[in-house]
């Protein structure tokens, strides 16, 4: 039976939408597998590792009536991968072998049985169903996951917290160490829900959105989350867990600010990050009436000093930091301008864009 009959260039994209998150280690043989489910004209593509589940769908069914099989998801994106790219693909299934042909190229593959695939089990009910334009959505994202904790036993660090109400929707994530908060008005809950997106589910849908006003419908469960747009829907567990009171964090009365150009200063940081060590990543500030000095030091006695002229007139303070996180920061702000408030060399610092606060961004200070 004819499975599917397309372009390689379409299969190709399909198949590069569902096979990211598949695990090539798995207790469970079949998710290194794609299930392919076609009916009618109409074959849905779908993956897993049980915590969360991406499907897709194309008009790309051959002939025949209804089936479903799993394949290897890496071995058949590489072979389609591989043909020209003008080729036009013919997938059949016969018995428990799953063939590609493309021109005067055959392949064979291994099949597992449909029915062995474990599906997410979606709730009887969603507590909650907002839409929001894609390209907001992945710049709230854009904004905050490079705070996401990587492994942390707090694993309630490790993803961002979404805060949905009929105003704005929030999103924040922090490590411990550094605090990103990023905010867009005009959404639609009826009601404040929170929930923990985890790190892979953020991650994955940061490369499946595009930059588009297209919307993305989500729906919230107490423990499931889905998000539903262009012809993909993604499901995923949530974390569980009490996310920090991220309000606590954020510093409300730093007296000292200083406005930078984002460009010169992310210039001057990766310039003195060259005489830092990899497990020692500290820089320091010194922060003068008219001057910043950015100085770092490493075992072997060298040193780098680069200064910019800024306009601040406070008092000097002498401060460190982990350069890593300055140089997220910046490198993701495409604000042209960014403000830092700063009270003394013990104290967190907030980093913002000059007169907007739908971004903040707090790092704790080093000792050097």
């Amino acid at each position: 039976m004819e499975l599917i009959h397309s372009s390689r260039d379409a299969l190709v994209h399909k198949l590069q939408i569902v096979s990211n998150i598949v695990e090539r280690r798995n207790t469970l043989p079949v998710l290194a597998n794609i299930l392919l489910k076609k009916e009618g004209g109409t074959v849905t593509l779908l993956s897993s590792d049980i915590e969360m589940q991406i499907q897709t769908s194309a008009e790309v069914g051959g002939e025949g009536g209804d089936v479903a099989t799993t394949v290897a998801a890496k071995k058949f994106l590489d072979i389609l991968r591989l043909l020209p790219d003008s080729a036009d693909v013919s997938v059949k299934l016969d018995s428990k072998k799953m063939s590609v042909q493309a021109g005067k190229s055959r392949f064979a593959l291994q099949t597992l049985p449909a029915e062995d695939f474990p599906l997410v089990q979606e709730p009887k009910e969603w507590i909650a169903q907002l839409t929001v334009p894609q390209n907001t959505l992945k710049q709230l994202f854009s904004m905050v996951h490079f705070s996401m904790a990587q492994q942390d036993l707090r694993y309630y660090l490790n993803g961002v917290l979404l805060v949905v109400d009929s105003a704005k929707i929030k999103a924040v994530a922090t490590d411990g160490h550094r605090l990103a908060y990023s905010d867009a008005s005009g959404q639609g809950a009826q009601s404040q829900h929170e929930v923990i997106i985890p790190r892979k589910t953020v991650l994955e849908l940061s490369r499946l959105l595009n930059d588009t006003d297209d919307m993305v419908k989500i729906d919230l469960a107490s423990n499931q989350a889905r998000f539903s747009f262009s012809d993909i829907v993604l499901i995923t567990k949530l974390v569980e867990g009490k996310f920090p009171d991220f309000q606590r964090v954020i510093p409300k009365n730093h007296q000292n600010l200083v406005t930078l150009n984002r460009e010169t200063l992310l210039k001057s940081l990766q310039r003195a990050s060259i005489l830092t060590s990899d497990k020692f990543r500290g820089i320091r500030w010194v922060l003068a009436p008219g001057l910043l000095t950015v100085v770092a030091n490493n075992s072997d006695q060298e040193e780098a000093r680069d200064e910019i002229e800024v306009d601040y007139t406070g008092p000097e303070i002498d401060i460190g930091f982990n350069v890593n996180y300055l140089l997220d920061v910046l490198n993701n702000l495409k604000a042209e301008t960014v403000q830092f408030a700063l009270q003394d060399n013990n104290s967190s610092a907030l980093v913002t864009k000059p007169g907007e606060d739908d971004f903040k961004y707090v790092v704790m200070p080093m000792r050097i």
